[in-house]
């Protein structure tokens, strides 16, 4: 399907929407993990759409998809500043008003961090493995990945769903593999 795009204080936006809005209907909105675009959610959008009768929003956060990519590393605060700046941005310049946040890892945690400030208006959030705090484990795990990107053909997998394939990873890998965010947490 054919992504919109949104600009948002000079940033590029992908998104699209999967269903026209119903009169009074909700709104779901999904937010994706650390390497996720509007691409890799694939058809799930629509089927999601499809079972709830719900409009829902997926959309690219800057650095991934066919957004624009990264101007600057990010931040140890980065998913705060999506949840807390960049969210309500989008949501508003796209009149979604009280919606479901259905949110994946990254996506997850930005959608719980969104949800306790003062101004959220969502009517619920759906979190699959948020991060509430930064976990060994995870740590391994990126890696992990950092040395499957460089000798693998992961490079390659994530070129078909990023504009700047490098971009993504490397803003993604970077920040979670820095010593100062391991005091991160929500």
């Amino acid at each position: 399907m054919q992504s919109d795009r949104l600009n948002c204080e000079g940033r590029q936006i992908e998104y699209r929407f999967v269903q026209p809005a119903a009169d009074g209907g909700r709104d779901l909105v999904m937010l994706h993990e650390g390497l996720g675009s509007v691409s890799m959610w694939r058809d799930f959008p629509e089927q999601l759409a499809h079972a709830t009768g719900c409009r829902t929003l997926v959309y690219s956060r800057h650095g991934y998809g066919r957004s624009s990519p990264l101007d600057a590393p990010r931040r140890v605060d980065y998913m705060h500043e999506e949840a807390r700046v960049w969210l309500p941005s989008i949501l508003q310049r796209l009149g979604v008003r009280e919606p479901v946040l259905f949110g994946h890892s990254d996506g997850a945690s930005i959608a719980l961090i969104h949800a306790a400030t003062p101004e959220s208006d969502i009517a619920g959030i759906i979190a699959l493995a948020p991060h509430v705090k930064v976990e060994d484990l995870t740590v391994r795990s990126i890696d992990a990945a950092k040395t499957a990107y460089l000798e693998t053909d992961l490079r390659a997998r994530l070129n078909r769903h990023h504009a700047d394939v490098d971009s993504a990873f490397w803003g993604w890998n970077r920040i979670w593999l820095d010593p100062a965010f391991r005091g991160w947490n929500i």
